[in-house]
């Protein structure tokens, strides 16, 4: 078996994953007053550029720069993703208008909310989104530490319905991961799914697996050898690798594949994926949460479970909301 994988290593031949995760090279400003273009959530609202307020700088998303807003009549806040004109890049630019398509097809309570679109004359580009105060699962980890089952059990059964959602649309995200899940305070904390710039509608296309996009350390196998891993790739059981890789990481504190602390390359990675052992759980794991993760994390990807499958999970069943 050691020969037999070492011969494969050798003779697999990888696309160069394409840089899908650009920063712009500067700060951009926040638009001026522009024209919404409704989308055709439920909730959409009619506000302009000009009824904002810019307060901080929230980070990086998909080709542009998040800001914290607040609309200076009623004092809501919200998060307002800008994308300049001059942003160059073609890979940027085509993400970008991906993922106003699909925000302007989403309704669902597990994704995250866009109240509106300004498309200016001059190019520059703003989605205007619900705010997230506790903002995304991988800063959450690193500020509170690791999730306990209970917790990620409130987080599986949240991203469930997101992915289900999303998949029952034809919808596949692609790029789950502990950055792209955004958190909320409340009486329960709210997870929702973001950032859909490499995502794909499959009713438009019907080989996803033509562009090599994402982020590499939480794509599964299939993604680098297709036919090895399961032959007809759909794209939907990649989204549930993910999701159980996400989980495994947030419960670990570390990524999976690796050691504590290591910063491996590209090969590293997909080495570790393709060829290495399945990770493995602390004696204390429960056999709920060891299942949940082997029906996600089959390299096989035939023999993954789907969205709909792991909500009826009893690892899922320990969070209350499942119930409802």
């Amino acid at each position: 078996m050691a020969v037999v994988r070492e011969r494969r290593q050798l003779n697999l031949r990888l696309p160069l994953p394409e840089p899908s995760e650009r920063r712009p090279r500067f700060p951009l400003p926040l638009p001026p007053n522009a024209t919404t273009v409704a989308t055709n959530n439920t909730g959409a609202i009619n506000i302009s550029c000009n009824d904002l307020e810019k307060l901080q700088v929230l980070g990086h998303g998909n080709g542009g720069t998040v800001y914290k807003v607040r609309h200076k009549r009623t004092s809501e806040i919200y998060a307002l993703k800008v994308v300049h004109a001059d942003t160059d890049d073609a890979i940027v630019r085509r993400q970008v208008f991906r993922e106003m398509e699909i925000l302007r097809h989403t309704d669902s309570p597990y994704i995250v909310h866009c109240h509106g679109i300004y498309e200016k004359p001059s190019g520059d580009i703003g989605i205007l989104m619900e705010y997230m105060d506790l903002g995304t699962l991988d800063t959450l980890v690193q500020k509170e530490g690791t999730f306990s089952e209970a917790k990620l059990a409130h987080v599986a059964h949240q991203v469930l319905n997101g992915l289900n959602y999303l998949h029952n649309h034809k919808i596949i995200h692609r790029d789950i991961k502990p950055s792209n899940l955004l958190a909320k305070n409340g009486n329960e904390m709210e997870v929702k799914i973001a950032d859909f710039g490499v995502s794909i509608i499959m009713r438009r296309t019907l080989d996803p697996c033509k562009s090599y996009v994402g982020t590499c350390a939480y794509m599964s196998p299939e993604r680098f050898d297709p036919d090895a891993y399961g032959g007809n790739y759909n794209g939907y059981a990649a989204d549930i690798w993910s999701l159980g890789l996400t989980l495994l990481e947030l419960y670990l504190g570390y990524f999976p594949f690796l050691t504590p602390g290591q910063r491996p390359d590209w090969a590293t990675l997909m080495c570790a994926i393709c060829f290495g052992d399945p990770p493995s759980l602390p004696e204390n794991a429960s056999d709920e949460f060891r299942n949940f993760l082997e029906c996600c994390l089959q390299k096989e990807s035939t023999k993954r479970w789907t969205a709909a499958q792991l909500l009826s999970h009893p690892f899922v069943s320990k969070d209350p909301r499942s119930d409802r």
